[in-house]
């Protein structure tokens, strides 16, 4: 796009959310940023986003199949998924007693209601994005340009694994008919119910999404039932005796241990992931901003109060000394001391079983999104546009569904269990809660970049929302909090950790990856072009299916100011449409003024 001769600065009112004609790509230029005024038919606002991002797609290729309640329970299906029934015994050994326990479950729900609202901050300034946190890092950190991106879509890639969830469905199976597997008879299983998980999704989004609806529906219900059980056991209607042992004197024990502490908030956050999972699908909801406020606030209220009673429940039917020694079966033995080992025990079994399957299905749904929205604005990193965005033959994600499948299956079977399958699982965390910090930190960026472009502060009902800043600063801190204790060494020692080797090595490998994925940045965007004398650009371009996409090309220097003069600032062939001599809307009104002006 050409530059425009600049000779003094210009206020210059942009356009309104009210324009009535937002169906136009419109550029803005503030310093050495250009933006593009884009519009979806998602009935949401107009997004104004810094152009080395993807570009919106106006009609999502994947439908609009995402209503309010399929916002709720693609929510609900990610957060309970095993973390409820499998972690309260680790939480509880790693705070020592039972009050602590509970106030961190508390805990846990500030911190995803905290989050909740630094996304949905997010996502009312970019509405007609789909893949949530690919696109706020790019949008929050375009310079240096595409580093972040790049980043973060390897890390996406390499660590895109669902194998914990995988294995503790398979537990839960075997768990039915009280069988103790052999590793490979449990790897086995969780092959086979990863693969169904997978095969049921590929064919068709309507049929994915009320899929999770029917399995989200019978987890809710679960989830009830075993908190009113609890109610039961604990007003004494059962031969539980003394239901209320657990609760006498609820802080003796408490640990003063950080490594403790720290691994219990850990735990406590995965077991509430999942309020973010209706961003990754931002695209396919009709007024999104509304929605999902209202049913991802709503989902989430509900299973915090659940998650609480469940809690509850089990410190009313088990032991605490018992339970603490549960390991992953710890809604098992509630279910065992109530009913004792019948029918009704395989049952409930089989229930959470399905709870972990309508997990995998959740964590499917999103992440492909989130995969594809990395290789619509990735392409210099993730090769094969078609195979990551397009959407044929089925209307659905292929690609990166194939890219979960792979990376679950190699997980499942690669590492044997015990120590190489902890840390593989850890190494998970450390990348996430690194990108989530810059995320939540990256929120006070974009309101300043918007200031500085005169864009309105738009209201609730206009289909805006803005996070309370003690909301943002808490997920800061706690994100921060978490970058920093697992480098704090546990009771036992140096190898004093869930793994044999040093505790720590999980966090070293995943700056690591941090750090090759930077070097591999500077090689391949400045030190490689400066050799070879080209740059490295960007190029929009549409499939055959209509869905739109971001091509990393290299442009040699001699031919950088004609390609700037035949594309615009997206990288869209001016040529193909007759319009390269055209400026944009905006380029023309600010023209005008500085001809005025220097007239």
């Amino acid at each position: 796009m050409a530059s425009l001769p600049w000779k003094r600065r210009v206020t210059v009112a942009p356009p309104s959310y009210n324009d009535s004609d937002q169906t136009e790509t419109v550029f803005l230029t503030e310093g050495n940023l250009q933006y593009a005024r884009e519009k979806g038919a998602n009935d949401s606002n107009p997004s104004y986003q810094e152009t080395s991002g993807a570009p919106v797609e106006a009609q999502s290729p994947l439908g609009y199949h995402v209503g309010p309640i399929t916002i709720a329970f693609l929510n609900l299906s990610k957060i309970i998924g095993t973390g409820v029934y499998s972690t309260p015994a680790s939480v509880l050994t790693n705070t020592g007693s039972v009050g602590l326990s509970l106030i961190y479950w508390f805990i846990g729900f500030l911190i995803a209601a905290s989050s909740l609202s630094v996304y949905l901050e997010f996502a009312s300034y970019f509405p007609n994005r789909s893949g949530s946190e690919v696109v706020y890092l790019e949008q929050a950190y375009p310079r240096p340009r595409y580093l972040f991106p790049v980043t973060f879509a390897v890390q996406t890639v390499i660590l895109s694994f669902s194998s914990s969830n995988a294995i503790v469905l398979a537990q839960y199976l075997f768990r039915i008919n009280g069988h103790s597997p052999t590793p490979w008879e449990l790897k086995g299983v969780a092959v086979a119910g990863y693969t169904v998980a997978t095969l049921l999704l590929v064919f068709q989004t309507r049929f994915s999404y009320h899929l999770s609806n029917a399995i989200g529906m019978v987890k809710l219900l679960t989830l009830i039932f075993v908190a009113i059980t609890g109610l039961v056991v604990l007003g004494g209607h059962t031969s539980i005796q003394n239901p209320t042992a657990n609760f006498h004197h609820a802080f003796d024990d408490t640990t003063s241990s950080a490594y403790g502490i720290t691994n219990a908030l850990v735990k406590i956050i995965f077991s509430y992931q999942g309020y973010e999972n209706a961003f990754n699908v931002v695209n396919e909801v009709k007024n999104p901003v509304h929605s999902i406020r209202n049913s991802g606030g709503i989902s989430l209220l509900i299973v915090a109060v659940l998650y609480l009673l469940a809690n509850i429940a089990y410190f009313a039917a088990v032991p605490k000394d018992e339970l603490k020694e549960a390991s992953q079966i710890a809604a098992s033995l509630f279910f065992e001391r109530v009913f004792g080992s019948s029918g009704a025990v395989k049952g409930l079994n089989f229930l959470i079983a399905l709870s972990a399957f309508g997990n995998l299905i959740a964590v499917l749904l999103g992440q492909s999104r989130l995969i594809r929205e990395c290789g619509r604005d990735r392409q210099g990193t993730l090769p094969f546009p078609a195979f990551w965005v397009s959407t044929r033959p089925f209307g659905t994600p292929l690609g990166p569904y194939a890219l979960k499948f792979v990376t679950t299956i190699l997980l499942i079977l690669a590492p044997p269990a015990g120590d190489a399958f902890n840390f593989v699982v850890d190494l998970a965390n450390y990348p996430q809660s690194f990108f989530y910090f810059l995320m939540a930190a990256g929120i006070y960026l974009v309101r300043y970049r918007r200031g500085k472009l005169g864009l309105p502060r738009l209201k609730s009902k206009e289909g805006g929302f803005r996070a309370w800043d003690v909301a943002v600063v808490f997920t800061i801190a706690i994100n921060f909090y978490l970058l920093v204790m697992p480098w704090y060494p546990p009771p036992g020692g140096a190898t004093g950790g869930d793994v044999s080797f040093w505790y720590a090595t999980y966090v070293v490998t995943g700056i690591g990856i941090i750090l090759v994925c930077v070097i591999y940045y500077a090689i391949w965007v400045w030190i490689l072009p400066h050799l070879g004398g080209y740059r490295i650009v960007h190029e929009k371009i549409v499939l055959d299916g209509g869905e739109v996409t971001h091509k990393l090309v290299k442009v040699s220097l001699e031919s950088l100011e004609r390609w700037n003069q035949e594309h615009d600032a997206q990288g869209r062939d001016l040529r193909r449409e007759g319009e390269s001599d055209a400026a944009s809307p905006v380029e023309k009104e600010f023209g005008e003024k500085l001809k005025g002006i220097d007239e």
